[in-house]
């Protein structure tokens, strides 16, 4: 009988502040990391579709989940910079690295910084892809926002919002289910410092024009990294159009689109996730690049830009994965 697996939150002290991660199975190291609003937690589903074959690590980014939200650089290059330093501190030298929404550019970001380090790169209904994104994002962003997010995420107000969606789920009417999720995004910043670390990340890559941060001009890079693109197709959030213009600018990758799933698949889909994961996972080789191999692909990128050659987008369709329901 196997026995159930564990995902727990374990601390960890780096840099003189409390880190939180989960770990479970063995195997070739996969890190998921979560995006705003979301912590380690979330992956619960798709860590057990994986953890059998795969040693799943899941990190809080500083200022989520339960890790410590200091004053400090909530940039995305920090974040990389953080799980760096905790693959690091818990023996893990390479690995795949899933990145959703925020988490996909952190991930990016993660490749960016320390290519040698990653074998594979997903990128899950990700941010730094284009400019759009959802109104009520681009409103957070503004100034006094901490103000309204602590009215927003008072205990009594959430727990009135969740049982009124509950109540209409039970009446078949599915305006409910989106009143529980506004419930469960909002109950993370609930303490001051969690709504102050929000805000700080959100504003470091969103304002109220859209996105600030695209990591377009160099997804041609990729090109030496497997790299699967996937996205809920209901995805209402970051566009789907997004996702398959990343995958037009990044040679040799994949695309998947999840069927019914918007812009949570790891919560709204999991097993069709995992599904897309595994196969990939399956179907593709491990990058092992070094210093050297990053400066070769470096120099060939500028020289052929200088020549005018710059790397050309190939149709969207190419490589497309759609899993049917």
């Amino acid at each position: 009988m196997v026995p159930p697996m564990s995902f727990e939150a374990r601390p960890i002290e780096l840099h003189g502040h409390r880190v939180f991660y989960r770990r479970a199975g063995s195997g070739p190291p996969l890190v998921l990391i979560h995006g705003m609003l979301n912590s380690s937690r979330h992956w619960e589903a798709v860590a057990r579709g994986l953890s059998s074959d795969y040693t799943v690590i899941a990190p809080d980014l500083i200022g989520h989940g339960d890790s410590a939200t200091p004053r400090g650089d909530y940039s995305l290059g920090a974040h990389a910079a953080a799980i760096r330093d905790l693959l690091a501190a818990i023996g893990i030298d390479r690995a795949t690295i899933v990145g959703h929404s925020l988490g996909g550019g952190v991930a990016l970001q993660f490749f960016w910084q320390f290519p040698q380090r990653t074998e594979r790169l997903v990128l899950i209904s990700s941010g730094g892809l284009g400019r759009e994104v959802s109104p009520m994002l681009r409103a957070a962003a503004l100034p006094g926002m901490s103000g309204v997010l602590a009215v927003a995420a008072h205990r009594r107000w959430l727990d009135a919002l969740w049982a009124a969606g509950a109540r209409m789920r039970a009446k078949g009417r599915g305006q409910g289910i989106y009143l529980q999720a506004i419930a469960r995004a909002l109950r993370p910043l609930e303490q001051p410092g969690a709504r102050e670390a929000f805000v700080q990340t959100l504003r470091s890559v969103i304002d109220v024009h859209g996105q600030r941060v695209s990591a377009r001009d160099r997804l041609y890079l990729l090109g030496a990294m497997p790299t699967l693109v996937v996205w809920g197709d209901r995805d209402e959030t970051i566009p789907l159009a997004h996702g398959r213009e990343a995958h037009a600018l990044i040679p040799g990758s994949r695309f998947a689109t999840l069927p019914g799933a918007a812009h949570f698949p790891h919560l709204e889909d999991p097993e069709g996730l995992v599904l897309v994961l595994r196969e990939f996972l399956d179907t593709s080789e491990p990058a092992q690049l070094d210093e050297a191999d990053w400066a070769s692909i470096v120099n060939r990128a500028r020289q052929g830009a200088a020549a005018g050659g710059v790397t050309r987008a190939r149709p969207a369709s190419a490589g497309r994965t759609d899993r049917p329901r």
